[in-house]
């Protein structure tokens, strides 16, 4: 990768925050962030972007993933509604934003009108960014239900809630839980709007471009080893396997984009198992790198290169974004639905 450096290069961080916030909030004032969009015929140049920052940066990668998220997801659904004028909301410099849309169980964020709007009532988890981002779109509960809304993050009515966030891998992802006392907000579409839009699959392949970039940065470690000539063959076949495995992966995000680009309004349907085929190669090629590299290296730089460690953790974290055989058996059930082929297309 090039264009960021570890840690990427040349960003300060300020006092007052902490380091990722600064840089993440340096990417923003610099433009780095404003990312063409999904199914703008540069879908590809989009997950570069994203994955030569968590290339860099793992939990960078996932919060500028976030934040440039939400700029595609207010571009897709935040147009008003026939004969009412558009309210579109523009994502400023200054700002950061997550998306918050985990929807466990419990507890359950809920949504209340009042006279002036909409109100966000309860305890929100999983929220990445809870304490450095200013802005969050947020799925909330009404009648059975979910909808979209985003929030000015006001701590004196948004509040992250401390020791909830105790991770190792991740830890500066910061992704602990949020309570919300009756905290003004704006419902962005529809109810079920956020689920429903085409551009939620083409979000959802943006995740796998990052796990994507971290992963080539893990890979990194063992081809210096072999270019300075310090690996046998075990370790050899080791980064022959992690070549194919992530030369697959980058192929894959390219045939998706290209497909996306071609069918941004996902006319054709094809959209979600796109989405679950892809990140399921990204996913297997960035636990095989995980899983060789270890195997190829020993220890040695899990516990003497600082980075090459972080790196690890956090990866291994981050993948768990996905829901393993849950992810496989959704897939499985969207390709049993469809004629058989030799080769499954997006």
């Amino acid at each position: 990768m090039t264009g960021v450096d570890s840690r990427v290069s040349g960003l300060c961080a300020e006092a007052s925050e902490p380091v990722i916030a600064a840089e993440l909030r340096s990417l923003a004032r610099s433009g780095r962030l404003d990312l063409p969009l999904p199914g703008s015929g540069q879908t590809l140049e989009r997950w570069r972007a994203l994955a030569e920052i968590a290339y860099a940066d793992t939990v960078l990668g996932r919060l500028a993933e976030a934040h440039t998220d939400a700029t595609a997801i207010l571009a897709e659904i935040d147009h008003g509604a026939p004969g009412r004028p558009s309210t579109e909301l523009a994502v400023a410099p200054e700002q950061l934003w997550g998306v918050w849309a985990a929807e466990p169980p419990a507890p359950v964020l809920r949504a209340r009108e009042v006279s002036e709007g909409w109100v966000l009532e309860g305890r929100k988890l999983w929220c990445s960014g809870a304490s450095m981002c200013t802005h969050a779109l947020v799925t909330a509960e009404i009648d059975g239900q979910r909808a979209l809304f985003a929030v000015a993050l006001d701590r004196s009515v948004v509040r992250p809630v401390p020791h909830t966030w105790p991770a190792v891998g991740m830890r500066g992802s910061d992704s602990g839980a949020v309570d919300f006392d009756s905290a003004p907000a704006r419902m962005i579409g529809d109810p079920g709007a956020y689920l429903s839009r085409p551009g939620f699959w083409h979000g959802a392949i943006g995740v796998a471009a990052c796990w994507y970039g971290s992963a080539c940065a893990v890979a990194a470690t063992l081809h210096r080893s072999a270019a300075a000539g310090r690996a046998d063959d075990h370790a050899l076949a080791h980064l022959g396997a992690v070549t194919a495995s992530l030369s697959a992966a980058r192929d894959s995000l390219s045939v998706a984009a290209q497909a996306i680009d071609a069918d941004p309004a996902d006319l054709t349907g094809a959209g979600r198992l796109r989405a679950r085929t892809v990140r399921a190669i990204v996913e297997n090629a960035a636990t095989d790198t995980l899983d060789r590299v270890g195997r190829a290296l020993g220890a040695g730089p899990l516990c003497g290169d600082e980075a090459h460690a972080r790196r690890v953790a956090d990866l291994t974290v981050y993948l768990r974004q996905s829901h393993a055989e849950r992810d496989l058996a959704a897939l499985g059930r969207d390709q049993a639905d469809k004629e058989f082929s030799w080769w499954p297309c997006p």
